[in-house]
């Protein structure tokens, strides 16, 4: 092998150089004292030679050693031995190159400890912080008498034609109306139609338990909140509709408008008293028009059939004889029944399904109650209940009045009414809505269906 350690390196070694002499201040500072031998030789003056035949007599190896003496030819020891992995305590270990290294297994040890106790300092902090806030809670007192709320007040705006101002300006006019009898009463709402005369409207199933009874008592409140003796003026069962007076100055009366001029969609509110809480305001839209509706109110003469304005404005009980306002604050309909999941409007809850008299035909019977105390219907002279064959809808005609204008136009039992004046009928309710439409001593055509085949018929119309 060559190299400087290999087998061929020089065996003797250059002479070294001569050593300088050592300084004058050295040669005195150590100059032998006493028994002394001077340099070199052990302190104190211990007698004995200088080196040995092994080297000095301090250190025996001293001739071989290198690093003692430069001369001294090199050698190689054998190479560094390490204990084994297993056998040192990490979590740095060497390897048996002499490699230093991190031992994961004492590592995680050490990781999952310092873990569990960084855990176990954030609960007691935690605890601690939470004991200390719950501390200072219930130390806080309960009341603080010298509290003040922050008070926003922004500017409101309420346009004229808002649902806010339609019954800032209709409210006045709408009252409730209170039926008092011995063991029984009412309650019902109505709309003041002439505030000169007291002439208020409202619905006939309101009032007609007080008709004709003596110790009944009828009373309007006003949104005021002062009320008012009411007295029966006339009643229309066939319409579902009484005027009542009252003897009271400073009344406002209603803008009253043309239900001709409503379409499908029109927003509307309902005012009223529903279930007795007076100067209730709701709104919706007009949901269908001359919508026939069968009312079956109690009494004997609260059974009546009226071509109604639908609306989905929530009406309840206690709304019947109340406004349905359109947007320009004009009453277009006198409110009167509802439809409920039950079938008994007088008693269910608002599903969305209210009617209301329209204003024409209010105006007009109303116009007749105060001139005369009663009105005029047009009458056919039949009775009919609704029939269909699947494929057709009539009213069948079930009993017919004798000498009345049905027999004079020669109608008979069992004949199915399908038309009149050429508009369809579809229900003994729409054969009613279609007579009332016109007036005592009109002509009109009905076309019936008979051995199953139609003919049309003419009947001039009497004075129900």
């Amino acid at each position: 092998m060559t190299g400087s350690f290999g087998a061929d390196r020089p065996q003797a070694p250059p002479p070294a150089p001569a050593p300088a002499p050592p300084p004058e201040a050295v040669l005195r500072a150590f100059a032998p004292r006493g028994d002394d031998r001077g340099l070199g030789e052990p302190p104190g003056g211990r007698p004995g030679p200088r080196r040995t035949a092994a080297g000095p007599f301090w250190k025996r190896d001293a001739e071989n050693d290198p690093w003692r003496d430069p001369q001294a030819p090199a050698g190689l020891g054998a190479p560094a031995v390490y204990p084994a992995e297993a056998d040192q305590p990490g979590p740095v270990v060497v390897d048996a190159q002499g490699r230093r290294k991190v031992r994961l297994r004492d590592l995680s040890v050490r990781l999952t400890a310092l873990a569990l106790l960084g855990l176990l300092l954030v609960g007691m902090v935690g605890g601690t912080t939470a004991w200390w806030l719950g501390r200072s809670v219930d130390e806080q007192p309960l009341l603080s008498p010298d509290t003040r709320l922050s008070q926003v007040s922004p500017g409101v705006s309420r346009e004229p034609g808002s649902i806010s101002d339609i019954a800032a300006r209709v409210m006045p006019a709408v009252v409730s109306v209170e039926v008092r009898l011995a063991n029984a009463g009412a309650t019902g709402s109505g709309v003041v139609l002439d505030a000169d005369e007291g002439y208020i409207v409202t619905n006939n199933h309101v009032v007609s338990g007080a008709a004709d009874v003596d110790d009944a008592e009828i009373r309007a409140v006003f949104s005021d909140g002062s009320g008012s003796p009411a007295r029966i003026v006339g009643r229309d069962p066939a319409s579902d509709l009484a005027v009542l007076k009252v003897e009271k100055p400073g009344l406002v009366a209603a803008a009253l408008g043309s239900s001709d001029d409503v379409v499908v969609g029109d927003a509307v509110v309902a005012i009223g008293s529903p279930l007795g809480l007076a100067g209730t305001v709701t709104s919706g839209i007009v949901s269908a028009l001359d919508r026939p509706v069968r009312l079956s109110g109690e009494g004997s003469d609260t059974n009546a059939v009226i071509s109604a304005v639908q609306t989905d404005a929530p009406i309840n009980p206690g709304n019947s004889g109340g406004a349905l306002v359109d947007a320009s604050g004009a009453v277009v309909g006198i409110n009167t029944a509802i439809a409920s999941v039950g079938g008994n409007g007088t008693t269910g809850g608002s599903i969305g399904l209210g009617f209301a008299i329209p204003m024409d035909t209010v105006r007009d019977v109303a116009e007749q109650l105060i001139t005369t105390g009663s009105a005029v219907h047009a009458s056919l002279g039949v009775n009919a209940r609704s029939v269909t064959d699947g494929t057709r809808d009539g009213a069948l005609v079930v009993n017919v009045e004798p000498g009345g204008p049905a027999a004079e136009a020669g109608i008979q039992e069992q004949d199915v009414v399908i038309a009149v004046d050429g508009e369809p009928v579809g229900s003994s309710e729409e054969l009613v809505v279609a007579i009332d439409a016109h007036e005592p001593g009109d002509t009109i055509t009905i076309e019936v269906v008979r051995g199953g085949s139609s003919r049309e018929l003419q009947a001039t119309l009497v004075t129900a």
